[in-house]
């Protein structure tokens, strides 16, 4: 049966642990109207993708 030799410290746990965190959100400018949006998202201020308007926005261009 496998048994640790030894106790992992706190520290040493966490060191191995460190990469396991969520990277941030990524944003792109929407190509209409210049917003910050989520890639492959439809934009929430005007309601474009990918050069088609599917939602009826606040903006038209």
């Amino acid at each position: 049966m496998a048994v640790p030799k030894k106790k992992i410290s706190k520290s040493k746990r966490n060191m191995r642990r460190a990469h396991d965190s969520l990277g941030g959100a990524a944003y792109e400018e929407c190509s209409n109207c210049g917003e910050l949006k989520r890639p492959h998202h439809v934009c929430e201020s005007c309601g474009w993708y990918n050069g088609l308007e599917l939602i009826e926005g606040e903006q038209a261009a």
